[in-house]
């Protein structure tokens, strides 16, 4: 008689855990964060409460992790290293790239319908606001505040600026325009943030011949 091979619990466990992903980021979306539960998310994944209970401790680690997930998919679809910002030796085009990339997942539905969800309840709800800020966005901000200061490293940036002040001339404006809708979000708006950031918006004295 033969023996059938032992089923592969990592892979199972791995197309598990894809579908909780899945079904949380989905849920968020249509009910938004207070209606959606535990119960409700396994219940999509087709999984038992038990099984997101042995990984995590509560509906927003279960969004936490979601949502690192889904970034690191859309760097790998843009053939980005994912949570990594490039060092070219060219802040700006560095800039560019990161933030074409972020406008890519900003109008991606896969993501946008879940955080607006998740910002309007972070407005509300000032403890998830917090857990969302401090682990989902200050890491990310993080990377910014390094390659600024390894331009100013470089002499690409002036010695006394402070990098996580400066990081707010083009990440914040990109941030408030998502979630006000208060204009496009395209490459071209993203460019010109740095460009604006970078070089200032007052007159340019001449060069001298």
């Amino acid at each position: 008689m033969v023996k059938k091979p032992a089923p592969d619990a990592a892979r199972r466990s791995d197309r598990s855990r894809r579908a909780i992903y899945a079904a949380a980021l989905a849920l968020v979306g249509e009910v938004g964060y207070p209606r959606t539960t535990v119960e409700g998310i396994a219940a999509r994944a087709g999984v038992g409460k038990q099984t997101i209970y042995r990984w995590w401790s509560s509906k927003a680690d279960v969004l936490l992790e979601a949502f690192f997930d889904l970034s690191a998919q859309a760097a790998q679809e843009a053939g980005q290293e994912p949570y990594v910002i490039p060092d070219t030796g060219d802040l700006a085009a560095d800039l560019k790239a990161v933030l074409r990339i972020t406008v890519d997942q900003l109008l991606d539905p896969r993501f946008e319908v879940p955080s607006r969800a998740l910002a309007a309840e972070g407005v509300v709800n000032e403890p998830l606001g917090r857990e969302f800020v401090g682990k989902l966005l200050e890491p990310q901000l993080q990377l910014y505040v390094d390659r600024l200061r390894a331009a100013q490293a470089a002499g690409a940036v002036r010695a006394e600026v402070d990098p996580r002040i400066a990081l707010e001339l083009f990440v914040s404006p990109l941030a408030q325009r998502w979630l006000q809708r208060t204009g496009p979000i395209t490459y071209d708006y993203t460019d010109t943030l740095v460009d604006y950031a970078l070089h200032g918006i007052g007159p340019r004295t001449p060069r001298r011949a």
